[in-house]
Protein backbone atom coordinates (compact mmCIF):
# COMPACT_ATOMS: atom_id res chain seq x y z
CA UNK A 1 0.00 0.00 0.00
CA UNK A 2 3.06 2.44 1.04
CA UNK A 3 4.53 1.81 -2.70
CA UNK A 4 1.65 2.58 -4.05
CA UNK A 5 0.44 5.34 -2.98
CA UNK A 6 4.19 6.75 -2.97
CA UNK A 7 4.83 5.74 -6.77
CA UNK A 8 1.58 7.53 -7.79
CA UNK A 9 1.28 10.76 -5.35
CA UNK A 10 5.62 11.04 -5.81
CA UNK A 11 5.67 10.93 -2.00
CA UNK A 12 8.54 10.09 0.26
CA UNK A 13 7.38 6.32 1.56
CA UNK A 14 7.62 7.61 5.09
CA UNK A 15 4.90 10.43 4.30
CA UNK A 16 2.37 7.11 3.35
CA UNK A 17 0.44 6.79 6.76
CA UNK A 18 -1.59 3.38 7.27
CA UNK A 19 -4.09 2.68 10.28
CA UNK A 20 -5.46 -1.10 10.36
CA UNK A 21 -8.62 -1.16 12.22
CA UNK A 22 -11.29 -3.83 12.80
CA UNK A 23 -14.79 -2.55 14.01
CA UNK A 24 -16.74 -4.85 16.01
CA UNK A 25 -18.42 -7.52 13.47
CA UNK A 26 -21.68 -6.46 15.12
CA UNK A 27 -21.10 -3.08 13.95
CA UNK A 28 -20.54 -3.48 9.75
CA UNK A 29 -23.36 -3.44 7.60
CA UNK A 30 -24.17 -3.43 3.85
CA UNK A 31 -27.51 -2.96 2.41
CA UNK A 32 -29.08 -3.13 5.73
CA UNK A 33 -27.78 -6.36 6.73
CA UNK A 34 -24.96 -7.24 8.65
CA UNK A 35 -21.71 -7.91 6.19
CA UNK A 36 -17.71 -7.96 6.85
CA UNK A 37 -16.27 -5.56 3.95
CA UNK A 38 -13.10 -4.47 4.24
CA UNK A 39 -12.87 -0.95 3.69
CA UNK A 40 -10.20 1.41 2.59
CA UNK A 41 -9.80 4.97 3.00
CA UNK A 42 -7.61 7.52 2.27
CA UNK A 43 -6.98 10.83 2.31
CA UNK A 44 -5.35 12.85 -1.00
CA UNK A 45 -4.40 16.13 -1.38
CA UNK A 46 -6.56 17.99 -4.28
CA UNK A 47 -4.91 18.74 -7.80
CA UNK A 48 -3.77 15.11 -8.79
CA UNK A 49 -4.57 13.53 -12.13
CA UNK A 50 -8.71 11.92 -11.79
CA UNK A 51 -6.64 9.04 -13.86
CA UNK A 52 -4.20 9.09 -10.83
CA UNK A 53 -6.33 8.93 -7.86
CA UNK A 54 -8.68 6.35 -9.70
CA UNK A 55 -5.75 4.26 -10.66
CA UNK A 56 -4.52 4.47 -6.31
CA UNK A 57 -8.06 3.07 -5.67
CA UNK A 58 -7.89 0.22 -8.22
CA UNK A 59 -4.33 -0.77 -7.43
CA UNK A 60 -5.13 -0.58 -3.50
CA UNK A 61 -7.98 -3.18 -3.82
CA UNK A 62 -6.05 -5.58 -5.74
CA UNK A 63 -3.00 -5.40 -3.75
CA UNK A 64 -5.69 -5.45 -0.43
CA UNK A 65 -7.57 -8.61 -1.58
CA UNK A 66 -4.46 -10.48 -2.82
CA UNK A 67 -2.45 -9.95 0.26
CA UNK A 68 -5.83 -10.81 2.13
CA UNK A 69 -7.52 -13.31 0.24
CA UNK A 70 -10.82 -11.08 0.57
CA UNK A 71 -12.46 -10.97 -3.30
CA UNK A 72 -12.22 -7.43 -4.38
CA UNK A 73 -16.63 -7.76 -4.35
CA UNK A 74 -16.18 -7.10 -0.89
CA UNK A 75 -13.74 -4.16 -0.66
CA UNK A 76 -14.56 -0.67 -0.95
CA UNK A 77 -12.09 2.06 -1.40
CA UNK A 78 -12.85 5.92 -1.28
CA UNK A 79 -10.63 8.46 -1.54
CA UNK A 80 -11.38 11.78 -0.40
CA UNK A 81 -9.22 15.08 -1.71
CA UNK A 82 -8.96 17.95 0.13
CA UNK A 83 -6.67 21.25 -0.12
CA UNK A 84 -2.46 20.61 -0.20
CA UNK A 85 -2.28 23.72 2.35
CA UNK A 86 -4.74 22.14 5.48
CA UNK A 87 -2.30 19.09 5.71
CA UNK A 88 0.79 19.59 7.81
CA UNK A 89 3.39 17.00 7.86
CA UNK A 90 6.55 17.17 10.18
CA UNK A 91 5.30 20.82 11.33
CA UNK A 92 5.19 22.28 7.03
CA UNK A 93 2.56 22.28 4.84
CA UNK A 94 2.25 20.20 2.38
CA UNK A 95 2.89 21.22 -0.86
CA UNK A 96 0.85 21.37 -3.82
CA UNK A 97 0.80 18.22 -6.19
CA UNK A 98 3.64 18.44 -8.60
CA UNK A 99 5.86 20.82 -6.04
CA UNK A 100 6.97 17.56 -4.21
CA UNK A 101 10.49 18.27 -5.28
CA UNK A 102 11.68 21.64 -4.29
CA UNK A 103 9.27 21.38 -1.07
CA UNK A 104 11.71 17.92 -0.06
CA UNK A 105 14.82 19.74 -0.73
CA UNK A 106 13.49 23.09 1.47
CA UNK A 107 12.56 20.62 4.02
CA UNK A 108 15.81 18.06 3.81
CA UNK A 109 13.12 15.19 3.96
Amino acid sequence: MTRIHAEINHVPPAYVHVVFSEPPQDSVYVGGEPGAPLLIGGRVRRGHPQEETTRLALELSAVASRVTGIPEQRILVVTQDGPARSAVEGGHVVPEPGQEKEWLSRHGA
